[in-house]
This record gives structure tokens, C-alpha cells and sequence, in this order.
């Protein structure tokens, strides 16, 4: 179970913040500003990067978003099954299925020496 802050500077804070240029078009933009952000979660070691958006604020706050939500996806625990009683009516009705098919089947193969 991995414990997250509320607040964003808390969450920063755990956090290893690198920065470098994005790939893909925007032209000079794109070449000359280093406003991706990959985030490196020390406790977890999960790493989640951002370079949608032009600004490095938002992509660093897209980051805290997505790094929160694998998070929340690594604690989250299914509820166990608890299994139920087959009724009668299903087992009848598999049991009519199968030997249907097991009829379809021997219809189906070569006939023998003795037939």
C-alpha cells in the first residue's frame, strides 16, 4: 500500500523532477525549451512523463494527475469472490448440453468395422 499526499508540493517533493525537450512537431519551439517533464516516484519507483502540452507547468501537473491515478490503480485490491451455489436447473441444463454435443459428435466421426 503506497501512501499519497494530498497537497501537489508534497507529492513533488517525493518525487525525482527531470526535465528535457520533447520530440515530435512544434517546430523551433520544440528544439530550443525543455518542457517535458518525466516525474520518478522514489517510494514506488513508478516513472510518468508529459509533453503534451507547451508549457512545463502544466505538462509537471499533468504528470502529478497521471502519477496519482497508477498509484490509486497499485492499491487498489478487487473485493474477493465469494462463490455461490450452481442451481439444480443450471447443472441439468449443462448436463442436456453436453450430450447434445457428444451426440453431434459421434454423428460426425467415421463409422466403424462393427456399425
Amino acid at each position: 500500500m503506497i501512501k499519497i499526499p494530498e497537497s501537489d508540493n508534497d507529492l513533488l517533493r517525493e518525487c525525482e523532477v527531470e526535465t528535457f525537450r520533447s520530440s515530435g512537431p512544434g517546430g523551433q519551439h520544440v528544439n530550443k525549451t525543455e518542457s517535458a517533464v518525466r516525474l520518478r516516484h522514489a517510494a514506488s519507483g513508478i516513472v510518468v512523463t508529459s509533453q503534451e502540452e507547451r508549457s512545463q507547468y502544466r505538462n509537471k501537473a499533468l504528470c502529478l494527475q497521471k502519477l496519482r491515478k497508477k498509484i490509486e490503480k497499485l492499491n487498489h485490491r478487487p473485493a474477493k469472490r465469494v462463490p455461490t451455489r450452481v442451481p439444480g436447473s443450471v447443472k441439468i441444463r449443462t448436463l442436456e448440453s453436453k450430450a447434445r454435443r457428444s451426440r453431434v459428435k459421434r454423428l460426425r466421426a467415421k463409422p466403424g468395422m462393427d456399425e
